[in-house]
């Protein structure tokens, strides 16, 4: 599990459409709630927030101290609202988790290992699942899920989320499901293709009255070029 990243915000008395003279003065409101958890109304520093909501994604732990008190609470971030258009910081709702309850999260991917596999050029790695949904205690939990290839020594084979196994974690969704798998890469057919319209209107050139070789060159004309 990574560390945690601290971050300090304010009681905020500013609400409703009040806010956005907060935000024209590089502030953001922010929204703490949680099971059995007094939700309360906050603020914070527009550039501060933005660093910590990039480091943090929805899947690290969040020691988040509110004025000036001396216990942190262990959050997470639920929502992130920004301006579609100028991407600025508008909102951020925390969730303040229980470390003694488990809690269900996505957690995303990440491919390690190297595939033998892959040392033929006509191999060509597909990754099917981007992301595992799993459960969790909030001090288990990972910022990423390690899927290891190394175990594809062909085409065709894959690893699914069966073969995934992580001490004190529970993964929800089906076994069966392919996370990532090797096979051959797509064959080129366009000269196929071509072959085939030039037999056509050489056929059809005799039918026409035409030579063959005029028809071909008619064909080849209107066939697709092929691909380098």
């Amino acid at each position: 599990m990574a560390e945690r990243i601290e971050l300090k915000v304010e009681k905020r008395a500013v609400l409703g459409k009040k806010v956005k003279f907060l935000r024209n003065k590089g502030v953001v409101p922010v929204h703490l709630f949680g099971h059995n958890v007094e939700s309360a109304s906050l603020q914070g520093d527009a550039a501060i927030l933005g660093k910590v909501v990039s480091q943090a994604g929805h899947t690290r732990l969040i020691n988040l101290t509110v004025g000036k008190s001396e216990k942190a609470r262990p959050v997470m971030v639920r929502e992130v609202q920004k301006d579609p258009i100028k991407g600025i910081l508008l909102h951020v709702d925390f969730y303040e988790v229980n470390m003694t309850e488990k809690i269900r999260v996505e957690v995303p991917i990440m491919i390690v290992g190297e595939s033998p596999a892959l040392k033929i050029r006509e191999n060509m790695l597909y990754q099917v699942l981007s992301s595992l949904n799993i459960e969790c205690l909030p001090d288990k939990m990972p910022d990423r899920i390690p899927v290891d290839i190394s175990s594809i020594v062909a085409a065709d084979q894959a690893v699914h989320v069966r073969d995934v196994v992580l001490p004190d974690i529970t993964i929800l969704n089906e076994g069966d499901l392919t996370i990532v798998k090797v096979a051959l890469r797509p064959v080129e057919v366009v000269e196929e293709v071509k072959a085939v319209v030039v037999e056509g209107a050489v056929e059809g050139a005799a039918a026409e009255g035409t030579t063959p070789a005029e028809g071909a060159a008619k064909a080849d004309a209107k066939a697709p070029a092929a691909k380098k």
